[in-house]
């Protein structure tokens, strides 16, 4: 579909991750799952783009970061991305 990366950051018990994680992985898209409890710097990062808060799911397309985004969000994301 698209070879612009969804950087998709959750962490495990988060019901919105888990809702929002089945359309993205069923979709095709180029999806990089980072568990904000494990991976270095990714609470960090998301906190860059959330005004401080740890708040999941966060979703990164390029240079758009998006707080507990819609699919159809990240859907637009992506094909904005990939248009530029």
């Amino acid at each position: 579909m698209s070879d612009v990366e969804v950087e998709f950051y959750w962490r495990p018990g988060c019901g919105f991750c888990a809702a929002l994680r089945r359309p993205l992985m069923a979709s095709g898209l180029n999806v990089k799952e980072i568990n904000i409890w494990e991976e270095p710097g990714a609470a960090e990062r998301v906190r860059e783009v959330a005004n401080g808060n740890e708040t999941v799911p966060t979703v990164i397309v390029g240079s758009t970061a998006m707080v507990n985004p819609s699919f159809a969000e990240v859907e637009a994301a992506v094909k904005a991305a990939s248009a530029a």
